[in-house]
């Protein structure tokens, strides 16, 4: 049965009981970043189909549905942050919109209504779009920006794991051509800086520059929010649909950069990252077809970042990415550099990207929270009580948590969270692990437990900034399953099927869940994909990314969906007890892996007519679960459910398996 609709209130989901609800499920999911059913970076593209691709059967075909749904609320999520793309809607020109995946789309919002779950939809993007080595905006947009997409990987505008990697030797990571975690460097190469400049600050940065009529921030936000009305048109029905998220980790572009700054400081504000070191003038140069030198930043824990260690020369092959009858480059026709009679470029005005008319400009103040609210009133227009899931670029929700403007109305704060390290070497580092902000080691599991706790409260109290605060849901978390190089798959391929070649997984994702429960944070793990594989090439289908709890290669003919041999994988990790509805207010949750024993303390408030509902998933408790209350009844008890209700006042629930 469909669940009943929630509502913010202040730093709380709440049910029309006046239940606390917290959100506990997955992001579904990985492929879906990607056309079905050969779209992922898997296969090598030049693209020159992306007019006629379809996304219909992502996240997973309708025949398909029943089983993943049901092993998903086995486990005991209740939301879904359901993915689609700009692309998906609108790959096949301007305001053509593909009708069939509109219908295919709703039929998977209303199969997981059916199934109990709350969705929030994510109109996801990563470095803009398959082209420029991500995902998101269809590639009709580079020709209505004068850019051949066809030129942007072999003049070095970005990386592109289909144009880079070398499918004769498949299975395998390839760091030479494509380095591990590498996509997420596009947001500095040309491709990116270009794109985000001009969809967040057109106006500003290009305001001579006109697509049919449209400045060319009017024009693209335009096409993102009309593909957004489609969706929400034929879902604005559904009372189990929360709302919908801002934009997926936005990238900012140029804007807030020095034209010469290749980002070497290493900061705290403005930590250095890896790989190559572009300012926006070289990115911007060498998209003319000129060859440059860069230097490459790597990872010296000693000098406490990433710092220089080698130089590399960069589009040797003097490849133009602006087509022959474009305009040609916006910010240079603006007067940002010019190229002098000897050939080089020549900043004119080093802060082109950081003042506006004289005024110091902030990227969030300015553009993004100014969007955020766009997308709220775009939304409400259609149905006024739906929340805005609002995202800040990935490291800024976790560097600098504060909300520097003026947030839409039913906002949630949606913010990402990873353990960086882990994420971008596959490894989890135990028993010796770094916290990424201080750049201090932690010890032991407590104490990457504390660290977890520590980084998601500052995350949390982002809200706090808010007015009346706002609900926080943490948009993404998650873990690469490919730990170790794919140890567990080497060990699952050899016959190993014992849970404990997911050890190191269970330990970290169960780190993660104890920071949550102590916050009660609702949250989204980042994911499940459908096809995901044991392979170091394909994992998730995108950029070698193998992030799924669930994978094809993990399922035993015979075998129960929710229990291992039914595609799961670390299920420990994630599979828990939690309070998903609460009649008053939590004081404390925790589950202890080890015994399996929960704890749930509230003060339970006789005003609320329903009562808690407590998520025990069979995976946990497979025999049964003893339960002893203090000062509250037990109202009902179903296969994976419990009901029970505080008689006023500081009420206990403690479950052990029996």
């Amino acid at each position: 049965m469909a669940p009943k609709k929630l509502s913010p209130r202040g730093e709380w989901f709440v049910d029309a009981n006046g239940r606390k609800v917290i959100l506990r499920g997955v992001n579904l999911g990985g492929d879906t970043k990607v056309p079905y059913p050969n779209g992922g970076t898997q296969f090598p593209s030049d693209f020159s189909d992306h007019k006629e691709v379809s996304f219909i059967g992502r996240p997973f075909p309708l025949s398909e549905a029943e089983i993943h749904f049901t092993r998903l609320k086995r486990w005991g999520f209740n939301t879904l942050r359901l993915l689609t793309t700009w692309e998906a809607v609108e790959h096949k020109g301007p305001n053509e919109y593909d009708q069939d995946y509109l219908d295919y789309f709703t039929e998977i919002v209303r199969l997981a209504g059916e199934y109990g779950f709350y969705v929030f939809i994510d109109f996801h993007q990563d470095v803009w779009s398959r082209m420029t080595g991500g995902d998101g905006a269809p590639g009709w947009i580079f020709e209505k920006l004068g850019i051949d997409y066809r030129k942007l990987s072999e003049a070095d505008a970005s990386l592109v794991m289909q144009r880079a990697y070398d499918y004769t030797n498949p299975g395998i990571r390839q760091e030479d051509n494509y380095p591990t975690m590498c996509w997420s460097q596009n947001y500095r190469y040309a491709g990116n800086g270009i794109l985000w400049t001009l969809f967040f600050g057109g106006r500003d940065f290009a305001p001579n520059f006109f697509i049919d009529g449209k400045n060319v921030q009017d024009y693209l936000q335009g096409h993102y929010l009309g593909c957004m009305k489609q969706i929400a048109e034929r879902v604005k029905g559904f009372d189990f649909v929360l709302g919908f998220d801002s934009l997926n980790e936005p990238g900012k572009g140029f804007i807030g950069r020095a034209m010469n700054d290749r980002g070497l400081k290493n900061t705290e504000e403005d930590p250095s990252k890896p790989g190559l070191g572009w300012s926006p003038i070289d990115a911007l140069f060498s998209s003319h077809g000129h060859s440059i030198e860069l230097p490459y930043l790597t990872l010296k824990v000693w000098k406490g970042g990433f710092v220089p260690t080698k130089t590399v020369t960069v589009n040797e092959n003097q490849v133009s990415i602006w087509l022959p009858d474009s305009p040609g480059d916006p910010f240079q026709l603006e007067g940002a550099y010019t190229i002098t009679k000897d050939g080089t470029p020549f900043i004119e005005k080093n802060d082109f990207f950081q003042k506006v008319n004289g005024r110091d400009i902030d990227f969030d103040a300015d553009y993004l929270i100014p969007f955020m609210r766009i997308v709220g009133e775009t939304i409400q227009e259609i149905r006024n009580d739906w929340m805005v899931f609002i995202e800040r670029e990935a490291s800024d929700a976790f560097t600098h948590p504060h909300l520097n403007g003026e947030v839409p109305k039913l906002a949630v704060n949606a913010a990402h969270w990873y353990d960086i390290l882990t994420l971008l070497f596959k490894t989890f580092l135990y028993p010796i692990a770094i916290d990424t902000l201080t750049k201090r080691p932690v010890f032991g599991k407590s104490g990457i437990e504390a660290m977890y706790l520590r980084q998601l409260t500052r995350i949390k109290n982002t809200a706090d900034s808010v007015p009346g605060k706002i609900p926080s849901l943490i948009g993404e978390f998650g873990i690469p399953f490919d730990l170790q190089g794919g140890k567990a798959y080497r060990e699952w391929k050899k016959g190993n099927r014992s849970p404990k070649i997911w050890k190191r997984h269970v330990m970290a994702l169960d780190a993660m869940y104890n920071a949550m429960d102590q916050l009660f944070l609702s949250n989204t793990l980042w994911n499940y994909t459908a096809s995901n594989e044991n392979d170091l090439m394909v994992g998730d289908g995108w950029n070698q990314e193998d992030l799924s709890i669930f994978s094809k290669d993990q399922m035993i003919p015979g075998s129960d969906p929710d229990v291992y041999g039914g595609g799961g994988r670390a299920i420990e990790g994630f599979c828990r007890p939690y309070a998903a509805s609460i009649q008053g207010t939590p004081i404390k949750m925790k589950y202890n892996l080890e015994n399996r024993e929960f704890y749930f303390e509230w003060m339970s408030d006789l005003a609320i007519s329903e009562p808690c509902l407590i998520k025990i998933p069979s995976f946990v408790y497979p025999n049964g679960v003893q339960i002893v209350l203090s000062n509250a009844e037990k109202i009902s008890e179903t296969e994976g459910e419990l009901t029970v209700k505080g008689n006023g006042g500081k009420a206990t629930l403690f479950l052990r398996p029996i």
